[in-house]
Formats: C-alpha cells, structure tokens, sequence
C-alpha cells in the first residue's frame, strides 16, 4: 500500500463524518493505493459508532478502537503499529488540519526527505493561552534536542514507513517524533500548512500539559544524548560532585592540622561528606546504567545504528531482511 493516513479521535462525533468525506476527496485524486486508519481513543459519545458506520461504507477506512481513554501519543503509536502505507501521514482529528495540504508533504517526501512535518504559519488559536506558550515551547525543545522546527506541536506530518516502524512512544511524545528520528540520521523539511478554525467540538489541550510535555522532554534529551552511554552524564556529575567535596574536605583538613581550627559543627565538614557521598552515588549510578543499556541492547539484538541502504550487496531472499 502507498499510503496511511493515520487520525486519532476522542470524542469528535460532530468532526469524524466531515473529516471522513474530506479526506477520501482528497486522497481519491491522487491516484494512490491508500487507506485511513481512525483511533477512536476511548470516546464517550457517538464518535465510535458513526465510525463503525463510516468503515462499513468505505472499505479503505480502518478503525481502531481502545477500551478507555489512553492519550493522543498512544493512538498515534497503534495507527503507527497498524498501518501498511509505505508512507504515513498524521493529522488530527478537530479538522483543524487541512486534508488539502496532504500532497504537499506527499511531494516533499519525493523529493527524498524522509519526513515533512506541517507548520501551521498562521495558526487560528487563541494567542496568550495557545500560541504564545507553543512558540515558546518550540524554541525550547529546538534548542534542547538540536532539531529546529517552528511547530512540534502541529500533529499533520508525513513520514516514510521505516521512520516510524522503529519508534516506541510513552507519555506525550508524540509531539517530540521529528527529534526521536534525528538519531537514524533523516533529512526532515518543513511544509507551510493552512490551519483552520475548530467550528465543532471541545479542544482536549491546554496550558496544564506544560509540565508533562517538559518531563517528556527531558527524557527525549536524554534518549538522543546518553541512552547508549548513561556513564557519560552520571559519571561526569558524580566526578564534579566527588572532586568539589574532596576538594572542600581537604581545605578543612589543612585549617585543621596546621592551623588548630575545629572541625566540629561547621557546615562546610558536612557539605563536603554530602558531595563525596553524592559523587559515589552517581557514578553507581551511572555504572548500573551501564550494565542496563547492554542488556537491553545485546538480549533484543537491537542495533546501535540505522543503515541507509548497502550498496554492492544483493537483497537477502531468506526473508531475513
């Protein structure tokens, strides 16, 4: 199959039907072999039966339906487990999203970039609730993961197949999908996309997701940076607290032995012991890290890098490969 396009939906009864007849008009013109996969994310209205009815009208649409309510990042990771399109749009499921826009990241895709990630230039959302702490938050997570996008947040991307195939999402981080990638070494582009009004429905984010998405970011600098060598952060902090607390240590060592200075009840004795303590106990930790990351890697033989292609080699027939 050519394409998957992959919406998760909570509690968009008046949305999905539009949506539907929307992005089969579009999709129907471009010649390609497609389906539309829906994630119905545990809704507690009629989202899921009008659904059922819709897949039961048009076979290229699929629906996935979760028991309960387990979050956007979730039902992005099930349409990713369960689509066959060679390559795989995400859009959301408010109409928010333009499906019209669809072509255009179809046709950076051919142009040889593995992902096209959408970027709403004129977003139709409220600006000191919404906008404001969006800008905000792309320029930090830019900074921080080494990924420069103006919109992380703008769920209509495309990505070739084998992106995605290897990706594990938990918590909120779906959003962070571009810089999870950056460790395969694709070629990412952003497309202008329009962005439209929500004229139906209740939007299911806000400011309180802050913390979350920075908890969830955190972990994604951590994956990029250290999940192959945890050592390298813990054992760099566990030395700097080790070396400040010998260091302390030994000034009050020498008050002590040279110039009769009491040791007892300064603050500064037990500053150091504290540092000491500290340092030996990030470096454990950054040792047990250690023993961690390769049993992780060697009992799934997963590998620590991601090959492109082999050239001069014929294709496996084995079905290996």
């Amino acid at each position: 199959m050519d394409l998957s396009v992959v919406i998760p939906v909570y509690n968009e009864a008046d949305n999905v039907e539009p949506l539907h007849a929307e992005v089969h008009a579009v999709l129907e013109k471009t010649g390609l072999d497609y389906e539309v996969v829906f994630v119905d994310d545990g809704s507690k209205d009629e989202t899921l039966a009008i659904l059922e009815r819709l897949a039961s009208q048009q076979p290229r649409t699929v629906v996935i339906a979760f028991r309960r309510n387990f979050g956007q990042t979730a039902a992005m990771s099930a349409g990713f487990d369960h689509a066959l399109g060679q390559v795989v749009v995400t859009m959301d499921g408010d109409r928010q999203n333009d499906p019209a826009d669809i072509p255009k990241l179809l046709a950076k895709l051919d142009e040889g970039y593995d992902i096209a990630a959408g970027w709403r230039y004129d977003r139709q959302d409220a600006y000191l609730n919404r906008k404001l702490p969006s800008k905000l938050a792309n320029g930090l997570i830019s900074r921080i993961t080494g990924v420069e996008l103006h919109d992380y947040g703008c769920t209509l991307k495309a990505f070739r197949q084998e992106v995605v195939r290897g990706i594990r999402l938990y918590g909120e981080m779906h959003r962070f999908i571009p810089a999870i990638a950056s460790h395969m070494g694709v070629r990412i582009v952003e497309v202008p996309v329009n962005h439209r009004p929500r004229i139906a429905g209740k939007t299911k984010y806000g400011i309180g997701r802050t913390p979350r998405v920075l908890l969830d970011l955190i972990t994604v600098k951590f994956l990029l940076s250290y999940s192959t060598r945890p050592i390298q952060i813990f054992g760099r902090w566990g030395l700097i607290s080790g070396a400040l607390g010998f260091l302390l240590g030994l000034y009050y060592t020498i008050l002590k032995l040279f110039f009769s200075e009491p040791m007892w009840g300064k603050p500064g004795v037990i500053l150091a012991v504290l540092l000491m303590l500290v340092g030996v106990q990030l470096i454990s930790l950054g040792l047990l890290g250690e023993l961690q990351v390769r049993t992780y890697y060697e009992t799934q033989a997963k590998p620590i890098y991601n090959v492109l292609r082999v050239i001069g080699r014929p294709a496996p027939t084995d079905g290996q490969g």
